[in-house]
């Protein structure tokens, strides 16, 4: 069981991402170019340096692996996972189609996860052995919808160009199988899976700052989200996640996806 002040301290400190993410979206940014080419912002950066002083101060002995400032001690027992702008091109274009996700492992399994819209004011937060809890201004709960069939099935992905030459085919055979296919959304497109919106989603070159904070709000909504083969994700995953509402569809994904 995952203690209460942990689980406060979580969103508190998506709420100090949040503090810092919102004065600067869409305003003039200075974008740079990461190693990987994909942009990076200030707002990264400043809310991810927040999150990270507030949980030292917590919980010195705990472990920290973030997107923008590296890893500190990720052999802990209790590691932080941390991406405070997951979409950073939707966010640096305007669109609140991004997330800030705060993920914490037990042992290389993720046992929290909380995925934040600083901009719409909705959160999914996930424990593992309990209910995903959603909070939106519009109202709304945390329920993956039944769905038992990939023909009947919304899929889900970030963008066509994730899928290197290997990963293409499996794509392609999963898509052409789905009812229907949208594309964006990054960590958003998750939590939409979370509130019952779409059946499947499926990514690939995941990072673990990507998806572990995925883990217990999908599957704290009823669905289950894995690799492509339906194994566990932990830290040393090959970057491939599939993430279903419902779980009759896992089988019929992974075939898929792996031509099994």
């Amino acid at each position: 069981m995952i203690r209460a002040d942990v689980i406060a301290a979580a969103e508190q400190a998506a709420d100090l991402a949040g503090a810092v993410i919102r004065p600067l979206f869409r305003s003039s940014l200075l974008v740079e170019a990461k190693g990987d080419a994909s942009p990076v912002t200030k707002a990264d950066r400043d809310a991810e340096a927040a999150i990270r002083a507030f949980l030292a101060d917590r919980f010195p002995d705990h472990g920290v692996i973030g997107e923008e400032h590296g890893e500190h001690r990720p052999d802990a027992e209790w590691v932080w996972v941390l991406d405070p702008i997951d979409g950073t091109r939707a966010f640096v274009t305007g669109r609140p189609l991004f997330g800030s996700l705060i993920g914490l492992l037990h042992r290389g399994v993720p046992v929290l996860g909380i995925i934040d819209q600083p901009v719409t004011g909705e959160r999914w937060l996930g424990v593992a052995g309990e209910r995903t809890r959603f909070r939106a201004p519009l109202g709304g709960q945390a329920a993956c919808r039944p769905c038992g069939r990939v023909g009947d099935a919304e899929l889900s992905c970030t963008s066509p160009d994730m899928f290197l030459p290997p990963d293409r085919p499996g794509f392609e055979r999963l898509r052409g199988a789905a009812r229907r296919v949208t594309w964006g959304g990054d960590c958003y497109a998750y939590g939409l899976l979370a509130i019952g919106l779409v059946d499947i989603v499926v990514d690939a070159t995941m990072k673990i700052w990507d998806w572990a904070a995925l883990v217990p709000v999908v599957e704290g909504a009823g669905g289950r989200v894995t690799g492509w083969r339906g194994e566990a994700l932990r830290p040393d995953a090959d970057g491939r996640v599939l993430a279903v509402g419902d779980a009759a569809l896992l089988p019929e994904a992974v075939r898929l996806l792996t031509d099994r």
